[in-house]
């Protein structure tokens, strides 16, 4: 395994990779690798020859008073568990690499950008996009894998790679849990032991809006007002940020179950003591 922190080091090495008829897989984090992480890479190992991780915590994605000092890095550890997996290059970036002087350009995917995450972080997703387009430029694998966690990025990677034209196959993985339900995230390490036994308050009220629909409800704002009672029920969610139902491809909001939905996403964020946590399911209607 091989670590790369130059760009031009990064580009060269992909392309005598592909002149040698290798199919390359990528799987952008920002390290702090978990079993999401990791079964993403597995499904790269799955599809290709060759498999690139990046390891860069992005500047441009978080907001003034977020976490991005505090944000858990750990390139040792991630290497060695990159290493074990079969990861065969690492590029691992810094933020003067990336960005460079006078960096002015951004991406944006409108209206997919504003809604969910992007209400409360704005400018989240633009940097997103932005980083995430850069490393496509980059590394110039066939395809790209991202977990089904972060949903709304999931959607927003397919409208720029569709609107732009990339020739690049975006992969999707199923979200990693933990036995308890919590959903895996790098920032699962900032709970206390008791915010994080009641983490799973996410999880359960996604499960309580599955069985009303299941049950044949189908006006889903009274599923909501039943999901917000048990959210701010609990006292270790200091505040919810959105409890949505969501076309699963246009994000667009749903307030009723219709025939011929088939599916429907639903989606929260809420802030378990100083942590802010996102989690959904996609429901069978």
């Amino acid at each position: 395994m091989e670590t790369i922190d130059k760009i031009d080091k990064c580009r060269s090495t992909m392309q005598k990779l592909r002149e040698q008829g290798n199919k390359i897989g990528f799987v952008p984090t920002m390290g702090f690798l978990h079993e999401g992480h990791l079964s993403l890479i597995r499904m790269a190992k799955r599809d290709c020859d060759k498999v690139a991780i990046s390891i860069f915590v992005n500047p441009m994605q978080f907001g003034p008073d977020e976490d991005f000092k505090k944000y858990p890095r750990d390139i040792k550890r991630d290497t060695s568990l990159a290493e074990k997996e079969g990861v065969d290059y690492i590029f691992n970036p810094s933020v003067k690499e990336m960005y460079g002087q006078d960096h002015k350009t951004t991406v944006e995917v409108k209206e997919l950008s504003s809604v969910m995450c992007g209400k409360y972080r704005p400018g989240h997703f633009a940097g997103v996009a932005t980083v995430v387009l850069k490393l496509f430029n980059i590394i110039n694998a066939h395809k790209a894998y991202f977990g089904e966690k972060d949903y709304q990025q999931l959607v927003i990677i397919k409208k720029m790679v569709a609107d732009l034209n990339l020739d690049i196959e975006i992969e999707s993985g199923p979200i990693v849990r933990e036995e308890d339900g919590l959903a895996l995230s790098s920032r699962n390490r900032y709970l206390s032991r008791e915010e994080r036994e009641n983490a799973i308050v996410l999880y359960r009220c996604l499960n309580i809006a599955r069985d009303m629909i299941a049950g044949g409800e189908n006006d889903l704002e009274i599923v909501k007002k039943r999901v917000m009672e048990e959210l701010k029920g609990n006292e270790f969610v200091r505040k919810v940020d959105y409890f949505d139902f969501r076309d699963p491809l246009t994000l667009q909001e749903k307030k009723r179950i219709k025939k011929g939905d088939g599916e429907i996403l639903a989606a929260v964020a809420a802030w378990i003591g100083s942590t802010r946590l996102i989690d959904n399911i996609m429901i069978k209607v």
